[in-house]
């Protein structure tokens, strides 16, 4: 099972999330999102035309998670160095062990990030 972490900026539009998963050059089955981020316009426009599902995730779970990318604005505000890695992360741990199979892409405006993890179940 491939979970596709998505970070994105409260002005997020459709196209930008497409974009972001269309870098990932890869099918997913699920999609990871903040809790706080899942009434954004763009996101809740994009979600209604997506047929992938969406795990939403609190911001405290994703507190403390390693991750490969290291901002240092996102680890100030989020406590990770990377919003969509450590979405990805979390949201595949759910089901087994979860490791990142693609650090974080971000879209050329900038307006959302976009990393891929795998469950590993034994």
């Amino acid at each position: 099972m491939k979970i596709a972490g998505l970070g994105f900026r409260s002005s997020v539009t459709p196209q930008a999330l497409q974009n972001a998963l269309t870098q990932m050059g890869t099918e997913i089955d699920a999609l990871a999102v903040l809790e706080t981020k899942a009434t954004a316009a763009g996101f809740h426009a994009f979600a209604e035309f997506s047929d992938t599902p969406v795990l939403f995730v609190p911001e405290d779970e994703i507190r403390n998670i390693e991750t490969p990318t290291q901002s240092l604005r996102i680890q100030s505000r989020f406590g990770t160095g990377s919003v969509a890695e450590a979405l990805a992360l979390v949201a595949a741990g759910r089901y087994g062990s979860a490791r990142l199979i693609s650090p974080r892409l971000a879209t050329p405006d900038g307006l959302a990030t976009v990393a891929l993890a795998e469950v590993h179940t034994p």
